[in-house]
């Protein structure tokens, strides 16, 4: 009953969020788009954080803007996103357009000396990532800093995950997610090509993202990529399924589908290591002379994407004692161990940082923000790096496929000329 009990407070804070007073000088936040994601990823998490107001919302339809604002208690309206970046008291800005707006106006954002927090997938294509990413206006002092919101791997489950995963011993790995088919209409945003479309920019930049993470490195190639379009473009894909060779010869498959049967809902990543030879103390047992210990490790990660509401994290280690240079089948003893670990706050898993268990995934990511902003240190982060590479793995997956790449902001040029 008390787990029971746990459970429904968590979930019920994660709705309803303490608030907490404000410091005196608070960044100020400006949102691009009266997005539906908007309350999730920054307005409810804003509540906790003493040091974040969103002062101003801007969307095309003012109309929408005035009450989307009042919904949320957003003090201020903007008639543009031109007036939000003009404004000298708004500190930040959180963009989450259609993907085909994002390099044009993160990049308005940089030059106009805002900070950036921009929804994923941060761009269209690698060249707009790296037009992005690599820019002038981020260097040197006083820059400002742009983060894509890659949320999940804020939150200390994915934190606790990776301390079971050893990227250059990963032979393969899996992640899937699944949107349910009643989500998105036929015609939403994510099947229309001209704004970014398609499941592997919706989807994919986590499951891409995710893969990269656990290997360690971006994929070589893409070696294999099945799609079926959406109704509306068929240049927009709503379901994929992508096989990635990476460095080392690991092995990585994605899926993702945004209309998928109710009977896959769970987001999960299955890593399978190679057999290495382990420690006494790993293999729990002392080792007799002339013998060691092979350790073939499975991990799944159930609920990555969305952690904070529910998870777990499955670690299946077995063992094989044998005569050192025997025979791979010449095993002495055979043996496995398993356990499950949750961890919902950084203190559950004897880790020094802030947090609470109610806290989402985007509330992790708005206090790593906020340090960087501040020239704090940060425990977690997703670089530019980071971000090319998963736009390189998307575009390697529509190259497979033989599908367009997204198309190319025209603002690229003037980008590269900052």
């Amino acid at each position: 009953m008390a787990s029971l009990y746990g459970l429904a407070r968590r979930n019920w804070l994660i709705l309803n969020p303490p608030e907490v007073p404000k410091s005196t000088s608070p960044l100020r936040f400006g949102i691009l788009g009266a997005a539906d994601i908007a309350p999730q990823a920054l307005i409810i998490p804003a509540k906790s954080h003493p040091d974040v107001v969103v002062q101003t919302v801007a969307a095309r339809d003012p109309k929408k803007a005035k009450a989307y604002a009042q919904k949320h208690g957003i003090p201020d309206v903007a008639e543009t996103y031109q007036d939000i970046l003009d404004k000298p008291g708004i500190d930040c800005v959180y963009i989450p357009l259609p993907n085909g707006l994002h390099f044009e106006w993160a990049l308005r954002a940089l030059k106009a000396g805002k900070h950036v927090l921009l929804e994923k997938p941060s761009v269209n294509n690698t060249a707009e990532a790296e037009a992005l990413f690599t820019n002038r206006l981020l260097s040197g002092p006083g820059a400002p800093v742009l983060l894509e919101a890659a949320h999940y791997l804020f939150h200390p489950a994915w934190t606790v995950f990776m301390s079971y995963v050893a990227p250059a011993q990963v032979a393969s790995a899996r992640a899937v997610l699944w949107v349910p088919r009643w989500k998105f209409a036929a015609d939403d945003i994510r099947y229309r090509y001209e704004l970014g479309g398609g499941a592997l920019m919706d989807l994919g930049a986590y499951t891409a993202s995710a893969l990269a993470r656990v290997f360690g490195a971006v994929a070589e190639e893409c070696e294999e990529c099945v799609t079926q379009s959406g109704t509306y473009d068929e240049r927009c894909d709503r379901l994929f399924r992508a096989r990635y060779r990476f460095p080392g010869g690991g092995r990585g498959e994605m899926e993702g589908d945004l209309k998928a049967p109710l009977d896959r809902l769970s987001p999960d990543i299955h890593v399978v290591h190679r057999p290495v030879v382990v420690s006494s103390a790993n293999a729990g047992i002392d080792v007799p002379a002339g013998h060691e210990v092979v350790r073939t490790r499975k991990v799944k990660f159930a609920t990555f994407v969305i952690p904070s509401y529910l998870h777990s994290i499955q670690v299946d280690d077995e063992f094989a004692l044998r005569r050192i240079g025997a025979d791979v089948a010449d095993v002495v003893k055979r043996w496995t161990r398993s356990k499950t670990v949750k961890a919902y706050a950084f203190r559950e898993a004897g880790i020094d940082q802030p947090g609470e268990p109610h806290w989402i995934t985007y509330r992790y990511q708005l206090e790593q923000f906020v340090n960087r902003v501040r020239g704090r240190e940060v425990q977690q982060w997703v670089d530019g790096a980071d971000s090319i590479n998963t736009m390189k793995m998307i575009d390697m997956a529509y190259t497979a496929a033989k599908l367009p790449l997204r198309p190319t902001s025209e603002y690229v040029e003037e980008g590269n000329s900052v």
